[in-house]
């Protein structure tokens, strides 16, 4: 009986990783507007398929998530960016 406690025990005992905060890159640039026709600082928050990174994965801010999401979509409509890679 004690094997099994001793195991039970090592099952239930998890490492807790805490993750490191990430900080909106915008902010710490004191970024007011992002402008769409920088497309090297744009090209950073989509992946190769060309999808938006979420804010999650990113550590963007709310407010700069908004900013870049209409940034990146007038990017595309303007043909700077791709909708879709190939």
């Amino acid at each position: 009986m004690d094997k099994k406690q001793v195991v039970e025990d090592d099952k239930s005992k998890k490492i807790k990783r805490v993750a490191k905060k990430k900080v909106c890159q915008f902010c710490i640039d004191k970024v007011t507007e992002i402008d769409y026709k920088d497309v090297n600082k744009i090209k950073k928050f989509i992946t190769e398929k060309g999808k938006i990174i979420p804010r999650r994965s990113s550590g963007v801010c709310a407010a700069h998530q908004r900013e870049l999401n209409t940034a990146i979509k007038r990017a595309r409509m303007m043909a700077l960016l791709p909708f879709k890679a190939e």
